[in-house]
């Protein structure tokens, strides 16, 4: 990455720059006294309230209050960032822009001459697809399926959206001059090799979508395929010299050009959702290139704009992508931004849904039903910590300091290492003990050297007495959650193994689980009873196994009941609890006075 334009640079390219000559260039101003006048091109009005004075380098709006000097202008108008804009400015001075040694090499000269090469050849490109959509022979399908899919000329036009002929050399024979033109294409990836040394476009009979950087130039394409047509769906443009995905958005551009202020971006998955919103006059949507959403997507979205909604489906793919992107947006939520998740119902996209109930309920969605950044990282968690046991709260803490720590809002922080204390009984200075790893499938193998847990005390008998699988049908083992009960895997696989060999002896049940990890421990839950008593002692003693037996189960029910009942009086402290878990509550209280 390039290091720091010094400020001197900066001062020196404003004192030669006539804000009155760049905004004339892009504004059509009149001379109005000692100053200039012009309606402001960053709000809508009848009679000119902007002026700009050549004295002090300065132009002010009257209406909306839009001020500043030269560079400011093209920030505001150019929709670019700072440095973008000092760059722009130097390029109209046609001087290069220096740049501090200690972030970094900056650009040769002619590594800057090639890149400017590379932009001008994709956007001659860019312009070639948008004429093959309108002049080739073929392109009848192309334009059917935009109308089909609702799109109208200004937006294809707005979006530059073309068509790669289907021919295998459409776009090598119209920009290769010679081996380095050629080359310059390979490079640029818009024709490909194979492994024979013969060279073809890239993109073939396909709708393409051209990809702009934050300052509008051409670094890649996106292609579709039509429909009944082969290959995949979406093919992109690789990494190339100036395309690196991870970095860039499609729509960006557009967005920055269609609002003055963005108040919030919208991630989607795909160009066509992109261009589909923006035809439903929803212009702030982007979409990343084939990859996940990474932390420096998130910066951009964040600089731009002080809320994101991530789109995504409501199937594990979306939630997964979701998360990560929860992941990568943390280093950067700072107070005063907001991230939030909208995720859509099973067999719908921003497209599909969008032409199916229009501009105003689509948004209304987004302000109603996206799940807010805190929601969406405690509803997550909740599904893999159980808190309604203490092991689960503690997994719970655990997990979520670190994710905490990379806040730097303090505001944000708090609020949620609030959360994560109601949800757990346990503060940040607690959670700093550390707590012990248990493999859940060996814990009942540690047994307490005077008391056995319920796990430990249910094999035992069944050990003791097999029969009592089939003596008490009430007991179901598969009822219980293995959260709450370390090593109830294999408590299920003894009983049902008892259920269908009820006349064993406990050495051959030990003998069956011989090549099982928990076989030691098995054999010394048998050594627990093995006095030779009479048989009326016998009966005595098995008719008190089964009350042992049915009673150990009881006491497991109930701490399952009491266990739900309060990670659901946890949980309705942090959300509001949904019907059907609040009938769950009702129920289960109703089960635990009885």
């Amino acid at each position: 990455m390039a290091g720091r334009i010094p400020r001197d640079f900066i001062d020196d390219l404003i004192a030669r720059s006539d804000v009155v000559e760049i905004v004339d260039s892009r504004v059509k101003l009149k001379k109005a006294g000692k100053n200039y006048q012009a309606c402001c091109p960053f709000h809508s009005e009848k009679s000119p309230s902007f002026t700009v004075s050549q004295d002090k380098q300065f132009y002010h709006c009257f209406g909306c209050g839009a001020h500043g000097n030269v560079i400011s202008f093209l920030m505001e108008y150019d929709r670019l960032e700072f440095p973008e804009a000092v760059e722009e400015l130097a390029r109209y001075h046609s001087i290069d822009v220096p740049r501090e040694k200690d972030s970094g090499p900056s650009f040769s000269p002619a590594q800057k001459q090639q890149r400017e090469d590379d932009y001008e050849l994709l956007e001659k490109v860019a312009r070639f697809f948008a004429h093959q959509l309108k002049h080739h022979p073929k392109s009848a399908n192309a334009i059917e399926y935009l109308k089909n899919r609702g799109l109208s000329g200004d937006v294809v036009k707005n979006f530059g959206i073309g068509f790669a002929p289907p021919e295998w050399d459409g776009a090598l024979k119209q920009f290769s001059k010679d081996s380095d033109s050629q080359q310059q294409l390979l490079d640029l990836k818009i024709i490909t090799e194979n492994d024979n040394g013969k060279r073809f476009d890239f993109f073939r009979d396909r709708i393409m979508f051209p990809i702009r950087d934050k300052r509008g130039r051409v670094i890649g394409f996106g292609g579709r395929v039509l429909e009944n047509s082969d290959g995949p769906k979406y093919l992109n443009s690789p990494e190339t010299r100036v395309f690196h995905k991870g970095n860039e958005l499609y729509g960006f551009y557009q967005a920055k050009q269609a609002n003055r202020t963005l108040h919030r971006t919208l991630i989607v998955e795909g160009y066509m959702d992109v261009v589909a919103l923006a035809q439903f006059d929803i212009n702030y949507a982007v979409a990343s290139l084939g990859t996940a959403t990474t932390a420096e997507h998130i910066q951009t979205l964040f600089r731009a704009a002080p809320q994101i909604i991530c789109c995504y489906d409501g199937d594990r793919a979306g939630r997964d992508a979701a998360w990560r992107a929860l992941n990568n947006a943390l280093p950067y939520l700072k107070d005063g931004v907001e991230m939030k998740f909208l995720f859509l119902p099973d067999g719908e996209d921003p497209d599909t849904l969008v032409r199916q109930i229009g501009k105003e309920a689509f948004e209304e969605k987004l302000n109603t039903d996206a799940v807010p950044l805190s929601q969406f990282l405690f509803d997550t968690l909740l599904k893999t910590h159980h808190v309604g046991s203490d092991e689960g709260k503690a997994a719970l803490r655990t997990e979520i300091d670190p994710l905490l720590a990379q806040i730097p809002g303090e505001n944000q922080k708090e609020l949620l290492e609030l959360k994560a204390t109601k949800l757990t009984g346990i503060s940040r200075s607690q959670a700093q003990v550390k707590q012990t790893k248990v493999d859940n499938s060996q814990e009942f193998s540690q047994p307490n050297k005077h008391k056995q847990t319920h796990i430990q005390t249910m094999l035992r008998l069944l050990l003791e007495q097999p029969m009592l699988a089939s003596q008490c049908p009430e007991v179901v083992p598969s009822l219980l959650d293995s959260r709450l009960f370390p090593g109830l895997s294999f408590l299920q696989e003894v009983h049902e193994y008892c259920l269908l060999k009820s006349n064993r002896t406990s050495g051959q049940i030990i003998e069956h689980f011989r090549e099982h990890q928990n076989y030691k421990a098995l054999a010394k839950l048998a050594i627990h009873d093995l006095s030779n008593n009479s048989d009326d002692l016998n009966e005595f003693i098995n008719a008190n196994k089964i009350t042992e037996f049915k009673d150990t189960f009881t006491r497991m029910v109930d701490k399952q009941i009491a266990s739900r009942i309060d990670e659901l009086q946890t949980k309705s402290a942090f959300n509001k609890l949904s019907e059907q878990e609040l009938q769950e509550f009702m129920l289960l209280l109703k089960e635990r006075d009885v």
